[in-house]
């Protein structure tokens, strides 16, 4: 177990230290007058997943009308959305000879359907646009709105993510506004949708170093199963910047396979866990195990979660 202090264990600073982000996706990112997650929230992966030309595409704007006390994504009221967005989005999408697509949001409880008709109109036009294309989706709680959810699941992802981030003691501090019980009602009902329509897996993601322990991090895990989450990332939380929450505590890689286990124990259908991972991770290569294998057969190891 990692100490207090907040410099970055050898575990985590050799990581980051091979990844060196490209400039000429971001080139074609702003000719395309897109924004990527992996920037705005100075994800630790930016190098390795730039490099190997895929990026994780934020839609509806820059300005997030919440504030979690982990996230660096700027707060504010955002613009109208841009209709003309998810064209861009799809034809820099066939550009980057894609075949597997992430898209997340920022929240914007400022709009009467939270963004979710936006959403799905991009996931159609992805699809449209690229033949065979597989698209995942990570989105805000919606409030907990059903319609809502249902409006994106009827672009039919092949994989609907919620990330409930943290374990229930510690939600109100770390989340804000969001509510650990509404992002499990979430998650469930887009397993009833996938369920009745037969498409589409739904997944989740938990970060660690929050001040949780590991009683509360089972509890979540079993949580997340039970109401039918089928893949699950753990990540560390890493500090943006100095605005942000103070690290608690690294965890050091064998808790990160101790926690995998757990996990796959519960029945998870695929589980990536590591210091680096985040939600969007390889998303592609964990879609794709879960997708050939049983559930609980196989997890995304360590030496895995390396440059192709």
């Amino acid at each position: 177990m990692s100490s207090t202090s907040q410099r970055l264990p050898s575990w985590v600073l050799g990581e980051t230290r091979r990844l060196g982000a490209t400039d000429d996706l971001k080139r074609r990112l702003r000719a395309g007058k897109l924004v990527t997650v992996c920037e705005q929230a100075r994800c630790p992966n930016i190098g390795e997943c730039f490099s190997a030309g895929t990026a994780t595409f934020m839609i509806l704007g820059e300005n997030c009308t919440r504030r979690c006390s982990f996230c660096s994504v700027k707060t504010g009221r955002g613009a109208a959305p841009d209709p003309e967005e998810p064209k861009r989005v799809a034809d820099t999408a066939a550009a980057l000879g894609l075949k597997y697509v992430v898209l997340t949001q920022v929240a914007r409880d400022d709009l009467d359907d939270e963004g979710a008709g936006h959403f799905a109109r991009t996931v159609e036009a992805i699809k449209g646009r690229i033949d065979g294309v597989e698209v995942e989706v990570l989105t805000a709680d919606f409030n907990g709105r059903a319609e809502l959810v249902e409006t994106v699941m009827a672009a039919r992802p092949e994989v609907f993510g919620h990330n409930i981030e943290t374990v229930r003691r510690l939600t109100p501090e770390v989340r804000g506004r969001a509510r650990y019980e509404r992002s499990l009602e979430v998650l469930g009902l887009a397993r009833e949708i996938s369920e009745r329509d037969g498409h589409g897996v739904v997944k989740s993601g938990v970060m660690v170093g929050f001040g949780e322990t590991r009683e509360d991090l089972v509890e979540t895990l079993t949580d997340l199963r039970g109401v039918g989450c089928e893949l699950v990332t753990i990540g560390q939380y890493l500090r943006p910047t100095r605005e942000q929450r103070p690290v608690s505590r690294y965890y050091e890689p064998a808790e990160f396979d101790e926690l995998a286990a757990i996990a796959r124990a519960l029945g998870f259908r695929e589980v990536a866990a590591g210091p680096l991972v985040r939600s969007s991770y390889r998303a592609d290569r964990l879609f794709a195990a879960a997708a050939a294998e049983p559930a609980g057969k196989r997890t995304i190891a360590q030496d895995e979660r390396r440059p192709a």
